[in-house]
């Protein structure tokens, strides 16, 4: 049995994985409709500025937090090097926002995604670990995010019905 990793197959199912979480179901493990970006299509700023819960972050800060982890990753694939982010920064700052603001965050990320999807289809080198471990957590971190997005909405949209 050969055990080696076939770099080709091993782009396809990372990018098809990257695009079913931003972009549209591929029947991987996303239901259909239900991507970052068709998530994101359904929300409103107000939906966006609300904390589900206490202390919780709203869906604006959930959405900055990605951009932010997306490009600190970016940067660590490319150079090794994530620099020394603060990871608690979004958490703390970014709350509720405008109609404006939120289509310049939803903006922002696509931009982001949009340049990290062209990284990635280029390949990934497999001849160091910042760059295979970073592309993974790219998908795993954005994944978790978007159920956490998906979660939360539920909880908003039911909190709207009863009203």
């Amino acid at each position: 049995m050969d055990a080696t990793l076939n770099l080709e197959r091993w782009t396809e199912a990372s990018l098809e994985l990257l695009t079913e979480t931003f972009e549209t179901h591929h029947g991987i493990y996303l239901d259909a409709g239900t991507s970052l970006f068709e998530t994101l299509k359904t929300i409103s700023a107000d939906q966006a500025s609300v904390p589900v819960g206490g202390e919780c972050a709203t869906l604006a800060a959930q959405v900055a937090h990605v951009n932010f982890y997306l490009e600190v990753l970016e940067r660590y694939i490319q150079t090794g090097d994530a620099g020394d982010p603060d990871w608690g920064e979004i958490w703390r700052t970014v709350g509720g926002v405008s109609a404006q603001e939120w289509t310049v965050l939803i903006n922002k990320l696509r931009v982001t995604y949009d340049r990290i999807h062209d990284m990635l289809s280029g390949g990934v080198s497999m001849d160091d670990d910042y760059s295979v471990d970073g592309a993974l957590a790219i998908i795993v971190h954005s994944a978790y995010h978007l159920g956490e997005i998906r979660q939360a909405l539920c909880t908003l949209r039911s909190v709207d019905a009863a009203r």
